[in-house]
């Protein structure tokens, strides 16, 4: 660990922690020390391992850690296990990719037990480098006691699940249009349908479906999927919508659609030459029977379809107002033709089209191709037949599939499906329950969504996953759903099961004990999102196993993943919790938003927008890349444009002051030794500090403390940074700043013992707070800063900050007198600054005389208080504080906000405006001490007028400053008695500059030499006689001419120096 005397490199530093954390096997005896406390239940979305981990699943895991690693430390027990998702879609495509695997006949060729296997072989390819990287980003989690969801545990808990829905009549089979993978020869559940959409560009075409009593006239229907038309059984028509048949002159066809979308046809509808033949709603139309556009399935459906049907889905926003129906390829379609008896719910559906989505061969033009390949051909087709009316191209937001990411289509299939809808309302209810961060997930995106869910596709026609325990005879009059490896073990007396998976179980069969049918299990596997729903129950082996631990830890205290898991696991948990428990699945959700490229696009390796995760860790180290996301829009759902140079930030911005600071307080204590023998230790029952800025440095690091406790315990992350920093920013840019005399012993051992002892109590304090936020710097610095606290028994271990408690608030540090004198003292610093910057005169320069100027007694006695502080940070020779504004020319005025003030008041607002430069100064203080005025007849008040005082004075020397509360004069003038001190202060940055340079420490002593090279005027030369005492307090040491060096003294460095045009040689020498 770094000592503080050496230069630190952050992702190194943080890799010797790490393997520090392995050598005390660290995170095991963090769980060891809290086991018999509170449990603080966890659950942990399960990922793919056959991917490798990227920013989200790291943003997400930072947040997971911050808060497990914030409750730990708040004296819960949190155990946290990782999870692996291993069944589904993504292994299988990786396995049917690396075999060449393009449908169901090449895998039963193979055979289901090899192909499985494949499987298995490949779930936890990344396993290895996914503990790397989560673990090198400091998170705490079990990898050892992980849970798997293909483990026959796991599995058995899925069945239990399901077979508590089947049981409550929650299951049921049917047939449905579902989004369907070709790529992937299954159907996909409308959320995941929702997860992948992308910008295509899909034909677009009007054809004509001439009547069949009169084929001179023609319907007009318009369809983005051609491929779909030789399935067409109907067309459909909203039965409220306007209809012309009208005559189109320049070809003389006649057709009929709705008079609002003939854009579709013509550029200009006004100019077309058509001549409007007759109108009708589109309740006439219905029953109106056409010629098919082919003829594959007419003869079976020619007494029921090829007619006009009538529903109120159709809307009149796009197309013609007529829409083809082809029953197996969408849901309207399928429902409308149902409703007028197109088809029956039990009868034949048309549905060519196979499980890769190729043409079966009763298609016979198109036998064999896949229906996106089909498009164009069909097109030709139709338009050969003389029926293609429009053809061109449309862009449009499109389905895709979330891992196969090719597009989807829409297709009947029979599936298994858990009933939603009827829980809708306890969904609601429950999701009610829990806090989101953000909440407007819950309240917005999240409860739409329940409100509009509909039943849920639980199966998939696939082959590596979580069989459905549902036996059937043929004719799927009887099932039996089996809950546990036990009933199927008796049921069938197959014997000891010690794998489900369905190489294992399908074979097996067993008698039905009403009818003595054979029953066999139904082919499908559950949806992996089934399996991570029920992550809660079967991680546990609920209800075979840990029952009383379960019920302890359920709901869940805490979960959190990305925003797109509101319609995926989010979802899912909740789905499954109300209908077993109706409880929701956690008490708190932290969801966070999509980390996308600099350039605000996805973040693709192809493209090379972004760089390596690993890059970045080993550049700037995992601290710094926790704390850049945390305090990023995307801890509150918004979307995050990642950029390096945030990260860097970090470190610049944040973790540089701070471990300064640390680094400081390190020397000193080295200091402390050389100059008085003193070995510095903290000291608790020290006496009150006097000092106003300890008590106040003190008293803002509880308020730290306060508020961390207060924004975790809201699960507002994304609050915490900013506090942070200005905690940083007063304890480097004012507390240290400010005292550094007093902390390196000018004052005394005794004055700077009471300083150390404030400084050592804020860096032990923040080391403690930021530990689950940071863990690498704050385990690296407190490996220090343990030495300087006396032992305390009731700390079982402290080899690690991560064994300790979260401090609790010291609630008799808080002093609002205190906080008010500071915040006083640092407004009129501010002021003075922003004046010297002002007029370009260095801090370095002495001047003679400020004057503070308010009429509050107290804020005269706040500044007073501090005026040690304020002189030496302004460098001025004196302070005085007045209210007596007459003797330096004071002038009041009065300003007003004139966009809320000509709201309130409108046309007036320009009489009141008007009327304030009249305002005399008697007026003015009246309204000061009143706190209203009347002018043009309106009561005002301090809400709408804010008075500002000012400077008027011939005296050039005094410039002045006011932030509308406190006015300041500073003498600005030059005087010669000063010039000196000034320049000898420059004198010291040289030395100090060049001693950063050699890297030097602030314990080392040196001696030091000048040479001049040019002295203009002698000025330096007297100002180093004239000057010596200031410049030995600053040193340590006499600067004195390179002639009374030694020959054989070590020369450290050597550099010309200048200093107000006189210019120098500067040696620095070993003692």
């Amino acid at each position: 660990m770094a000592d503080g005397s050496a230069q630190f490199n952050f992702p190194k530093e943080e890799e010797k922690i790490l393997e520090f954390w392995r050598e005390i096997d660290a995170f095991k005896r963090s769980q060891e020390l809290n086991k018999d406390k509170e449990p603080f239940a966890f659950f942990d979305g399960p990922p793919f391992a056959t991917g490798l981990p990227h920013y989200g699943h790291l943003l997400a895991g930072t947040i997971k850690d911050i808060v497990t690693r914030f409750a730990h430390s708040t004296g819960h027990s949190v155990e946290r296990r990782f999870g692996w998702d291993c069944h589904g879609l993504p292994v299988e495509y990786e396995v049917d990719k690396a075999l060449g695997i393009t449908g169901k006949a090449d895998v039963l060729a193979m055979g289901i037990d090899k192909y499985n296997e494949e499987c298995r072989s490949i779930v936890m390819r990344y396993a290895k480098e996914w503990r790397q990287t989560v673990e090198r980003a400091g998170r705490w989690i079990d990898f050892d006691n992980d849970y798997k969801t293909l483990n026959v545990e796991f599995m058995e808990s899925v069945w239990w699940v399901f077979k508590t829905l089947f049981d409550k009549g929650q299951v049921y089979r049917g047939v449905r249009v579902m989004p369907f993978s070709t790529a992937c020869s299954t159907p996909v559940s409308n959320f995941e349908a929702q997860q992948n959409y992308k910008d295509v560009s899909d034909p677009s075409v009007v054809v004509s479906f001439p009547l069949l009593n009169d084929p001179s006239v023609a319907f007009l229907a318009w369809t983005t999927t051609p491929w779909t038309l030789p399935s067409n059984l109907a067309l459909c028509v909203n039965p409220t919508h306007d209809f012309i048949k009208f005559l189109d002159e320049a070809s003389g066809n006649t057709y009929i659609m709705i008079e609002k979308r003939l854009s579709i046809l013509y550029k200009d509808p006004s100019k077309a030459k058509i001549k409007i033949l007759e109108r009708m709603k589109g309740a006439d139309l219905k029953g109106i029977q056409y010629v098919p556009l082919f003829e594959y399935f007419y003869k079976e459906f020619e007494a029921t379809g090829f007619r006009i049907l009538n529903d109120e889905y159709v809307d009149d926003s796009a197309g013609t107002g007529v829409v083809h129906q082809a029953p197996a390829f969408g849901e309207d379609d399928y429902r409308v033709c149902i409703n007028h008896g197109v088809i029956t719910a039990d009868g034949h559906i048309p549905c060519p089209v196979d499980e890769s989505g190729k043409y079966f061969d009763v298609i016979t033009d198109f036998k064999g191709m896949h229906v996106k390949e089909a498009d164009k051909l069909i097109q030709k087709h139709i338009k050969g037949m003389g029926r293609l009316i429009v053809q061109t191209q449309i862009n449009h937001s499109y389905p895709f599939c979330w891992r196969s990411d090719t597009p989807l289509i829409y297709k009947a299939f029979p599936s298994w499906f858990v009933r939603v809808q009827p829980i809708v309302d306890k969904m609601l209810k429950n999701n009610a329950q829990s806090r989101w961060v953000p909440g407007f997930v819950q309240e917005k995106r999240f409860a739409n969504w329940i409100a509009n869910a509909r039943d849920w596709n639980i199966s998939r026609s696939r082959y590596w996953g979580t069989p459905i325990p549902i036996w059937a005879t043929e004719d799927f009059s009887e099932m039996h759903c089996i809950g546990s490896l036990a009933e199927l073990e008796e049921l069938s007396g197959c014997g000891k099961l010690t794998d489900i998976h369905r190489h294992f179980i399908d074979h097996i069969t067993f008698k039905s004990p009403k009818t003595g049918k054979t029953m066999r299990r139904v082919e499908d596997v559950f949806d992996c999102w089934f399996e991570s729903g029920s992550m809660p129950y079967a991680q546990q082996h609920y209800p075979f196993e840990n029952k009383e631990s379960f019920s302890k830890g359920f709901p869940a205290d805490f979960i959190s993943e990305g925003l797109d898991q509101t319609r995926g696991w989010f979802y899912t948990l909740l789905v499954l919790s109300t209908h077993l428990f109706d409880t929701p699945p956690a008490k708190n959700q932290i969801v966070s938003g999509l980390v996308l490229a600099s350039d605000g696009k996805k973040m693709s390796k192809r493209l090379k927008n972004y760089p390596e995760a690993n890059i970045i860790l080993d550049a700037y180290g995992a601290d710094a890349l926790r704390l850049y996301l945390i305090n990023s829009p995307v801890v509150r759902a918004e979307t995050l444009k990642f950029k390096e140079e945030g990260v860097k930030d970090v470190i610049t911005k944040v973790f540089l002051p701070w471990y300064n600071a640390y680094k400081f307080f390190v020397n000193q204590t080295v200091l402390l030794k050389k100059e008085f023998n003193h070995d510095f230790m903290y000291n608790g029952a020290l006496k009150k500090s006097d000092n106003v800025m300890d008590r106040w440095m003190l008293a803002s690091c509880q308020s730290l403390i306060k508020f961390v406790r207060e924004e975790m315990t809201n699960y507002r992350l994304y609050t915490v940074v900013p506090r942070l920093l200005r905690l940083i920013e007063e304890l480097t840019n004012w507390y240290v700043r400010f005292n550094r005399r007093r902390l390196k012993g000018e004052n005394g051992l005794e004055d700077a013992t009471q300083a150390m002892n404030t400084l050592f109590e804020v860096l032990y304090t923040l080391v403690r707070v930021m530990s689950p936020f940071t863990p690498f710097l704050t385990e690296n610095m407190y490996q220090t800063l343990k030495n300087f606290v006396p032992k305390d028994p009731k700390i079982v271990d402290d080899r690690s900050v991560h064994f300790l408690d979260f401090p609790e608030v010291k609630e008799e540090y808080f002093d609002d007198d205190i906080e008010r004198a500071m915040s006083r003292m640092q407004a009129v610093i501010e002021l003075g600054r922003t004046t010297r910057e002002r007029k370009t005169i260095s801090l370095k320069t002495p001047l003679k005389e400020l004057v503070v100027i308010h009429p509050d007694p107290q804020y005269h006695a706040d500044v007073k208080s501090l005026e040690s502080y304020i002189v030496d940070e302004l460098n001025v020779r004196s302070l005085i504080v007045t209210s007596d504004e007459a003797q330096y020319g004071v002038k009041y005025t009065i300003e007003a906000d004139f966009r809320s003030l000509g709201a309130k008041l409108k046309k007036d607002a320009v009489k009141v405006k008007n009327a304030l430069p009249k305002l005399s100064e008697e007026q003015i203080k009246d309204f000061i001490r009143n706190k209203a005025i009347t002018i043009e007849g309106h009561n005002l008040g301090e809400e709408d007028l804010t008075v500002v005082r000012f400077f008027e004075s011939s005296e050039n020397s005094l410039e002045t400053n006011s932030d509308k509360d406190v006015l300041i004069l500073l003498d600005v003038k030059r005087y010669p008695e000063l010039e000196q001190e000034g320049l000898a202060r420059e004198i010291i940055n040289r030395v100090q500059r060049l001693r950063k340079k050699a890297g030097l420490e602030p314990t080392d002593m040196i001696h030091m030499y000048y040479e001049f090279t040019q002295d203009l005027n002698n000025a330096l030369e007297q100002v180093i006689k004239e000057q010596e005492e200031t410049l030995v307090r600053a040193l340590k040491r006499s600067l004195e001419p390179i002639a009374t060096k030694k020959e054989a003294d070590a020369v450290i460095i050597e550099e010309a120096q200048e200093v107000n045009g006189s210019t120098f040689n500067l040696t620095l020498v070993r003692d």
